[in-house]
């Protein structure tokens, strides 16, 4: 009689988190029956914020983000997939990468998590709302503030969100963030992102600035206030018949300059082995049962995640459940902003949201406030070589 490998995971607490991960390690164990996987869950917060070093000792798989990847290769927490994979397997995630998915876990030569949920922020509507208003969806930055003026906006405005959304409107100037080591942007760049962005905020509801883009899409749902929301991390689960009490419609987002639509920064999420596992080749070959096109079209995908596999971007059927939101956003993933992801990048990006938010609801000098963010982001650099 085989021996029984125990693995235990670790993801964030949404459906979109959970359940398809429950459901693949459910039917993995059924091909594999002395293997069996159990998940653990973790608020978005500290999905965000808690160190997967801290986890990497606790549980054998992990759910991670991206900017976690230059933290990785400097710890060794967790294991280089490419060590596990196939070549033709990694081959073929990577040509079938949604936007920069794939690359956003590459790094110091190595593929740290695999990309099995794609996402960017983009924008959401209320489609029954508008026509009963008689609105169309916005185009331009004036559009946008003239749906606002009507009390109709909404977007995530906790400090991960803002400042997310901050670097889509530098990119969306034509300047992105923090390529230098010396400062986050330009003065005139970030000044004028700053401006664009109070004016806009301050012609929303200030609850807002307490909700995550799940807390805004459940309150687009069960409220008939708001019809639309200009960009917030996508969640195809509200685009389902019957999850939520109202469905959304999800689109590509507005266009500054009339031309190209916003450049929002890139999300999702890898699927990571611990360094302390000691089952890494079963554990490989769950990643790559889970991360498989065949699994991330259907069971993946049915059991409420958004797939990582572009063949499952563009697979009709995954699109009739849910409104085409796949294909109708697939253009805003492919040219989403790579966020920085060297060691020290969470440190900045712990901390930077706060200042920007702080000036969204206060106000304050934009020069001051991007000096706050070039200290933050020096310091966050220092910690490279400590």
């Amino acid at each position: 009689m085989e021996k029984t490998i125990n693995l235990k995971g670790i993801t964030w607490n949404h459906s979109r988190g959970l359940l398809p991960m429950v459901a693949t390690a459910q039917r993995f164990s059924e091909l594999y029956p002395n293997v069996n996987i159990t998940w653990e869950k973790r608020s978005l917060q500290q999905f965000a914020d808690f160190s997967i070093q801290e986890l990497a000792e606790r549980f054998d798989l992990l759910v991670i983000d991206h900017p976690w990847a230059g933290f990785a290769a400097k710890t060794k927490s967790i294991v280089p997939l490419d060590l596990y994979l196939s070549e033709d397997y990694l081959k073929d995630q990577e040509e079938n990468s949604v936007g920069q998915s794939y690359e956003s876990y590459f790094y110091d030569e190595h593929l740290w998590a695999l990309p099995i949920d794609a996402a960017t922020p983009i924008a959401a509507s209320r489609p029954d709302l508008l026509a009963e208003k008689g609105l169309e969806l916005p185009k331009s930055f004036e559009d946008l503030l003239a749906l606002a003026d009507n009390g109709l906006i909404a977007f995530a405005g906790i400090p991960i969100d803002v400042l997310m959304n901050f670097y889509t409107i530098c990119c969306s100037l034509g300047e992105d963030p923090c390529q230098g080591d010396e400062q986050v942007v330009s003065k005139e760049i970030g000044v004028r992102a700053l401006q664009m962005y109070r004016e806009l905020a301050s012609k929303i509801d200030k609850a807002n600035f307490d909700r995550n883009p799940i807390q805004v899409y459940e309150a687009m749902t069960l409220t008939d206030e708001i019809a639309y929301c200009p960009f917030a991390y996508g969640y195809s689960n509200y685009s389902r018949n019957g999850y939520a009490r109202k469905t959304l419609h999800f689109h590509d987002m507005i266009s500054l300059d009339g031309k190209t639509n916003l450049r929002s920064t890139l999300g999702g999420t890898g699927l990571a082995i611990s360094a302390k596992c000691e089952a890494l080749e079963i554990a490989a070959k769950y990643v790559e049962f889970v991360g498989s096109p065949a699994c991330q079209s259907t069971l993946f995908f049915e059991s409420g995640g958004q797939p990582g596999h572009l063949a499952a971007w563009k697979n009709e059927e995954v699109n009739r459940q849910s409104q085409y939101y796949f294909l109708n956003t697939l253009p805003a993933l492919q040219r989403a902003f790579l966020r920085p992801r060297y060691h020290g990048s969470m440190y900045f990006q712990d901390h930077a949201g706060d200042v920007v938010r702080d000036y969204l609801i206060n106000g304050g000098d934009e020069i001051q406030v991007l000096s706050a963010m070039n200290k933050l982001y020096q310091q966050s650099k220092s910690l490279v070589l400590s």
